[in-house]
């Protein structure tokens, strides 16, 4: 039997398949939000006074009640049963970029031996799973398990259902028995409420007499790879790893530029359909769907939400994502990078900032050089991209994203600031120290009548840019696919908080002198561009000339790998970041140090035995069995008096001895363990275990390609992309 025998079957399973049949799309408004206890929901269900003070607490974040809290219980647990959820589930957010959940049953045993359902509000507000057994960076010893969860009431409840039945769904944070947060959504809260704080300031400071609290808002486009279930269950680097450790680029990849918003196929239509629907169930507004530029690749992107939510259903995302696809017989892939030469996925964070009485802060208006409000705020971005743009890149600094920043396919990993034409035109004015016009909007005529008149943006975009304005927002395309959006959105709203902090007192020290306020904001401004407009930059990222310009003129920091990454969260400014905006303490910033390299090493030695078991136990045996069967063939031929060309015989075996040594220098790689920090063991995986897997993944895409197809063991680049 050959050894593509489980491939040819594969192919064959997917060729003569039967799609799952297309639903008919149920009404939008008849499914929107079905599974969610929203605020219409609970308007319905809950006495009026309990449902004014639980809506100002999600509205205006005021300090919750905790005596509401039996009569939402009741309500919610009401209205879950009526769903058919017969379990709840505490949901949180650990550090390790996934989600976690401990269901209990709402049933309750009586005295009498019978039994009734039961949730309290105590039960609703506080759970307690195990605090030591989620990633903790050094809070917690094994012996010491406490930790609890508590109910996050601005984040709606939900029913998730699977085949298996529904479950009530109720986000929470997840906190030590010492106080310390364990996850990524407290510094997400905290990282608002430093923000709001600040802003409040400011607006007060810029003559408005009424300011609602001040969020930050959300939308990131998630890219994702589909390949079917029969390929990906024979690829154990894609099960173990999420990524293809070999794999020989086929004929034909993304040169054509066929697939980027192509026609999406039939049955990955069916499949975002499913997803979609669920999606719309759970409230979450997914607004685009369409072909991405590497093969197989697909992107889906929902419509702006407050920031706590948007990260709660951004976790939410990726789970329909990958549950959903089972049910289509594919497997969904969130790796970075899956596919060696063809593009890898990010997830693009478009962030904004704003509130209910002075609206988008981050939008210019026609007249961007009138508008002192938006040049205050988008100052303070700058400004703090160029302070912590080192901390950006540590946000993103992942095993898995180092395969895709720096690449000409991603931003580079230097932090810098797109903002058009327009935008760095006023900024240079304003170096200047005064700003009297903008470029405008204009039109294209396509010198068709037919057509109409296309408006024509005041500043282009920039595919290049790692932190890119786009219009009303800035957009962090440097984020990885794999990865929760809290932690840059922690980032952001932190070193917003503490620009906005900067600009605060300045202005106020200015008005103080009796500085009239226009007056004041120019020169803050202008102080303000001269220290960090090194960070503004709009030529091409990609380019040799941009990272030594980067480096040597400007500034800054290039850091490309997460082991280069890292160690900036150990800074003492950094620490001091965190700590004056009460956003993490010092003993959480260096947990999550500790968590978030222990996650980088732990992933290069994974992959790295994979590199090893797959060559020893499926790639060696496939060259000497093919090696053999040629040397037969070649000897019966010659025995007839066949010439026959040798290369082709010495080349497989070169290759395989060179596959066998590469293999063993990585084995005694890996054996290393006397390191002297971790600092040193991150930089071993970027800078000797990585290179090594690489020089072993060369010698089996060469062998790739000498084998007879029959004898390969892998489903191949060709198979994954292209068989649908």
């Amino acid at each position: 039997m050959s050894r593509n025998a489980g491939r040819v079957q594969a192919v064959h399973q997917i060729v003569n398949r039967e799609l799952m049949p297309p639903k008919t799309p149920p009404c939008l408004e008849d499914i929107w939000a079905e599974n969610v206890f929203n605020l219409t929901k609970m308007q319905s269900s809950l006495p009026k006074a309990v449902f004014k003070s639980i809506k100002k607490t999600i509205v205006t974040g005021e300090e919750l009640d905790p005596s509401i809290a039996d009569s939402v219980a009741t309500a919610m647990r009401d209205w879950a049963m009526s769903k058919g959820a017969l379990y709840y589930a505490h949901v949180f957010y650990p550090m390790t970029n996934l989600t976690a959940e401990k269901h209990d049953g709402f049933i309750s045993v009586q005295g009498d031996g019978n039994t009734i359902s039961e949730f309290s509000g105590k039960v609703l507000i506080q759970g307690e799973p195990d605090g030591s057994s989620f990633p903790n960076g050094g809070i917690r010893d094994t012996f010491e398990a406490r930790g609890y969860t508590g109910w996050d009431v601005t984040s709606p409840a939900y029913i998730m259902e699977t085949d298996n039945g529904a479950t009530l769904c109720i986000p929470t944070v997840f906190v030590s028995w010492t106080g310390e947060a364990l996850d990524k959504k407290v510094p997400l809260l905290r990282s608002i409420a430093a923000m709001d704080k600040a802003a409040h300031k400011v607006l007060t400071l810029l003559g408005n007499d009424e300011v609602a609290r001040v969020n930050s808002s959300c939308g990131a486009e998630q890219e994702y790879f589909l390949v079917d279930a029969n390929f990906a269950s024979q690829r154990p680097d894609l099960l173990l790893a999420g990524r293809t450790l070999f794999g020989k680029a086929p004929a034909k990849g993304q040169e054509f530029d066929d697939h980027y918003f192509g026609a999406i196929p039939e049955r990955v239509q069916v499949y975002m359909q499913d997803v979609e629907a669920m999606l719309y169930k759970l409230g979450i507004p997914a607004k685009t769907r369409h072909n991405e530029v590497a093969p197989g690749q697909f992107e889906i992107a929902p419509f702006f939400e407050a920031a706590n939510v948007a990260s709660d259903h951004q976790q939410l995302i990726m789970t329909v994502l990958k549950h959903t696809a089972k049910k289509h017989g594919f497997v969904c892939l969130l790796h970075e990078k899956p596919f060696a030469g063809i593009n890898g996925s990010g997830k693009h964070v478009n962030w904004s900032v704003g509130n209910s009485t002075q609206g988008n802060l981050l939008d210019p208006g026609d007249s961007p050089h009138e508008n002192a409000q938006f040049l205050v705020f988008c100052g303070a971005v700058i400004r703090g991209v160029h302070r912590y743009g080192p901390l950006m890149r540590a946000a993103i600094a992942t095993a898995s994203n180092d395969h895709r920043l720096g690449a000409n396919e991603a931003p580079p990993a230097i932090m810098s600031v797109y903002l058009g034409t327009q935008l760095e035109e006023v900024f240079e004015q304003i170096k200047t120290g005064s700003v009297s016009d903008s470029k405008q909007k204009g039109v294209m005529d396509l010198g068709v009548a037919v057509l109409p008149t296309l408006t024509k943006d005041a500043g282009d975009r920039n595919r290049t840019s790692p932190f890119a304005f786009t219009g009303n927002r800035f957009e962090f395309r440097a984020v990885g696919s794999n990865q929760s959006v809290a932690g840059p959105l922690i980032v952001l709203n932190t070193m917003l908080a503490d620009s906005l902090d900067w600009i605060g007192n300045r202005l106020e020290s200015e008005l103080d002198k009796g500085t009239e306020l226009n007056v004041a904001i120019i020169t803050v401004l202008k102080e303000l561009m001269e220290e960090h407009s090194a960070v503004v930059f709009g030529g091409n990222g990609y380019s040799e000339e941009w990272h030594k310009m980067a480096v040597d003129e400007r500034g800054l920091e290039n850091l490309p790998t997460t082991a280069d990454a890292l160690p900036v969260l150990k800074k003492e400014y950094i620490e001091d970041l965190f700590e004056k905006t009460s956003v993490l303490t010092p003993v959480e910033l260096a947990s999550r140090f500790e968590v978030y390299s222990e996650q980088y090493i732990l992933s290069i030695e994974v992959e790295s035995k994979l590199v090893i078991d797959m060559v020893k136990t499926m790639i060696y045996p496939a060259a000497v069995e093919y090696l053999s069967q040629l040397s037969s063939t070649i000897s019966s031929l010659l025995d007839l008096g066949v010439t026959f060309d040798k290369e082709s015989i010495t080349t497989v075996a070169e290759l395989s001895n060179s596959m066998m040594q590469a293999t063993a220098k990585l084995s005694e790689a890996i054996a290393k363990h006397d390191f002297a920090s971790t600092d040193e063991q991150m930089q071993y995986c970027a800078t000797t275990l990585r290179p090594l897997m690489d020089e072993v993944r060369t010698h089996v895409d060469a062998l790739e390609g000498e084998i007879d197809d029959t004898f390969w063991p892998l489903p191949t680049y060709q198979e994954m992309l292209f068989i649908k």
